[in-house]
């Protein structure tokens, strides 16, 4: 029976009975890189609307790391394979998330600010635009919030989530038992 020696700088047996050296790794650890990093820049171009509620950051390893599960189990890759783009991921994915929290021009790059869509009840046709949103759509978002017309709106602003956040102009702000009992003392003043 033949002497196995150190892995580190010799061939593995891959599973079809092919050899698997050190460079197929960086190879297979580089294209991982490339296919995240290709993914973000598609996914900032495609805007915050076309995301939804997840992160960039996560839409894109969840796909990565999808592919690669798949090509490990119906054998494409080896294991080793794998599990090396798999690291490499999710090593990206861990410096952008903490380089994103130190800069804030890498969270800017990397991330997607708010956009205000409405601002005193004028809606900014502009920025909806901008975010490839139709007004239909706004007008839908509102209303599941309650809003039936945007005068009513003091500020929406579509977040980098890919959410409408709405802030209702005072006038339009639903009444609260603290407004009912501000006004019967303000009576009772009138009163006296």
């Amino acid at each position: 029976m033949p002497r196995r020696g150190s892995l580190i700088g010799k061939r593995w047996k891959r599973q079809k009975g092919k050899r698997l050296d050190i460079n197929e790794l960086l190879l297979t650890a580089l294209r991982a890189s490339f296919v995240y990093f290709f993914l973000l820049l598609v996914v900032r171009v495609l805007g915050k609307r076309e995301v939804g509620a997840t992160s960039a950051f996560d839409l894109i390893v969840a796909l990565i790391l999808g592919e690669v599960v798949d090509e490990i189990i119906y054998g494409d890759v080896t294991i080793l394979q794998g599990v090396v783009a798999i690291v490499v991921v999710a090593v990206w994915h861990l410096v952008n998330s903490w380089a994103s929290f130190k800069s804030q021009f890498i969270d800017k790059l990397t991330g997607a600010s708010p956009t205000v869509v409405v601002k005193n009840g004028e809606i900014q046709r502009k920025n909806l635009a901008k975010e490839r949103l139709n007004e239909e759509e706004l007008f839908s978002e509102l209303r599941m919030m309650g809003v039936e017309d945007p005068k009513e709106v003091k500020q929406a602003t579509l977040e980098p989530n890919g959410k409408i956040s709405v802030l209702l102009a005072d006038w339009a702000k639903p009444v609260q038992y603290q407004d009912l009992s501000k006004a019967g003392s303000k009576t009772q003043k009138r009163k006296s």
